[in-house]
């Protein structure tokens, strides 16, 4: 009879631990009827203080270009981008040229030009007005522009939390989530944290991963700096209030209770 209890109620505790609510693991279910009109236009990011970017001036005339690459120095401003350690890809591709630091004003100092505003604008719309400024001096000036520390951070419940250097300045929530081996199965998708920070005001937003509509959203293309958290769910949170020794404590009850269940048979012998 003892042991038909133990049989009970250890089934009961199964099938508890079992009965979890249902959570929504896929993306984007309703994708075919969704239209796709502001995805392109919310993918430029302008730039931001403390953004670097790697600007290289050419042209035919190689000699009237020198002096707006004077501060190079292909031994120095190398620039790496690279996969942090919790990223799968190692990966590495070089960029070298002149680099520049976006300052608190929204400027850079150029040389022969001096200080260009980036306000308002994002590496598209820098590169036409670096062209425009640069053809003054020289005739027919290529230019291009990098931003070499574009990166986002991942927190909660993703398989490889931390912070992602981002190689084109340009990434979808949903590539970044690749990148960190994608939400845990603990993950809630439907509530997805974006913290950003634009201009110096940091707003809070949610994102459901499951609907197909936030594609058309200002949160569907990342921007520098921003960070996602994923929330853990119920189980997640349940399981991390547990005591960790309770495997040991069960087993060991387990044990005793086997012990009491033998002795108990050879009594009654």
């Amino acid at each position: 009879m003892i042991g038909k209890k133990f049989f009970i109620y250890g089934f009961a505790a199964v099938v508890t631990a079992s009965c979890t609510a249902k959570q929504e693991i896929n993306y984007m279910t309703d994708i075919d009827n969704v239209t796709l009109d502001n995805a392109v236009k919310n993918s430029r990011s302008t730039l931001q203080p403390g953004d670097q970017l790697v600007v290289n001036i050419s042209a035919r005339d190689l000699d009237a270009v020198k002096p707006f690459n004077q501060n190079y120095s292909s031994s120095a401003t190398v620039t790496q981008y690279s996969a942090p350690s919790s990223n799968s890809l190692p990966q590495q591709l070089p960029v070298s040229g002149p680099t520049y630091l976006v300052d608190t004003d929204y400027n850079i100092t150029f040389p022969q030009i001096g200080k260009i505003s980036v306000r308002q604008e994002n590496i598209e719309t820098f590169r036409d007005k670096m062209t425009d400024l640069l053809s003054k001096y020289i005739k027919d000036p290529i230019v291009d522009v990098k931003l070499t520390n574009f990166k986002v951070s991942f927190a909660g419940e993703v398989a490889r939390p931390g912070t992602y250097v981002i190689p084109d300045g340009s990434t979808s929530i949903l590539s970044a989530l690749a990148l960190a081996g994608d939400t845990t199965p603990y993950g809630i998708r439907t509530n997805v944290l974006l913290i950003r920070n634009v201009d110096g005001e940091i707003t809070k937003n949610r994102i459901d991963l499951t609907k197909s509509d936030f594609i058309n959203s200002p949160y569907f293309y990342l921007k520098q700096n921003d960070i996602i958290y994923v929330q853990p769910n119920a189980n997640r949170e349940k399981a991390a209030r547990v005591d960790p020794n309770l495997g040991l404590y069960i087993s060991v009850s387990s044990v005793v209770a086997s012990l009491v269940i033998g002795i108990i048979s050879l009594t009654r012998r």
